[in-house]
């Protein structure tokens, strides 16, 4: 794994106070602060501001595993992109309260569809319900318009959760090529991009992304390229060998949505949460 290109004021310390120490030493301290940061965010996932029901899911989606690849500091300004209900929100939130600034880019107000003005207004209570979620700032993100989802240049990561596919099938070249765009601006140069989606298998056919919530990893990576982003890294923490991608009613067939309500609940709850790639992008730093 890549070490994250932004440092927290402990690991500035940890390097300045090495410098002149043999590399395995050096090497020793920094993965020594970066344990320190696993536990830290370990320590908010029995956070009492998490519901039961979030928690479960903590051992399909690996929070601490994921946000330490994408190297998330507590000192960072944070942008999450659609953050629906706020399951990650619940982590991110109280982890960046107290040094860093954290920026939820939810449905656009405008919206009038119920179930994004439901979803928009379910999460503006529960961020108003915790002195945890005081330090929130809720934007607003869509596809195909250029959202403000933070000043531009001040994001250190920019996080996308099972969001990307949505984009591909409802504006399709469009909506991608205007998400990455958005995240772009918004991010400093050496920024990063964390990005975590269902998994379409590269040999099965382009049509499949359209209805059945998957989407190719190498789509994904073209419209993140063309946005100007470089792929840094990539991950398999989230990855699930059990998940065929193939569903009656695609992804949302499998928990936590069990669409088929109770026919063949028993397989697809053995099978846990989808299959998903998890992509490190930087937003490349300018030439002096």
């Amino acid at each position: 794994m890549k070490r994250s290109i932004f440092c927290s004021s402990t690991l500035l310390l940890s390097f300045a106070l090495v410098a002149c120490q043999p590399a395995v030493q050096q090497e020793a301290t920094v993965a020594e602060a970066e344990v320190a940061a696993e536990h830290s965010l370990t320590s908010i996932l029995d956070n009492p501001s998490r519901t039961p029901a979030n928690k479960q899911r903590d051992q399909f989606r690996n929070p601490v595993e994921t946000l330490t690849f994408f190297g998330v500091e507590p000192n960072m300004t944070v942008v999450e992109i659609w953050p629906g209900g706020g399951w990650y929100s619940e982590i991110l939130a109280p982890y960046l309260h107290a040094e860093g600034q954290f920026y939820a880019a939810h449905f656009p107000a405008s919206e009038t569809r119920e179930g994004y003005v439901n979803s928009r207004n379910r999460y503006k209570d529960r961020i108003a319900s915790d002195a945890l979620f005081a330090n929130v700032i809720l934007t607003e993100f869509a596809p195909t318009e250029q959202s403000a989802i933070a000043p531009a240049g001040t994001a250190d990561v920019v996080l996308t959760f099972r969001n990307v596919h949505n984009w591909y099938m409802g504006d399709s070249d469009e909506g991608l090529a205007g998400a990455f765009a958005t995240f772009y601006t918004a991010l400093k140069p050496g920024g990063v991009l964390g990005v975590v989606d269902h998994r379409l298998p590269e040999e099965r056919a382009d049509e499949d992304m359209q209805t059945s919530g998957y989407i190719k990893q190498s789509l994904v990576v073209h419209y993140a390229e063309q946005a100007g982003f470089v792929l840094a890294d990539s991950s398999e923490v989230n990855a699930n060998p059990l998940d065929t991608a193939d569903h009656p009613r695609g992804v949302w067939t499998l928990p936590p949505s069990l669409r088929l309500g109770d026919e063949n609940r028993e397989y697809y709850e053995s099978i846990g949460e989808s299959d998903r790639f998890t992509l490190k992008f930087i937003k490349p730093a300018t030439s002096e």
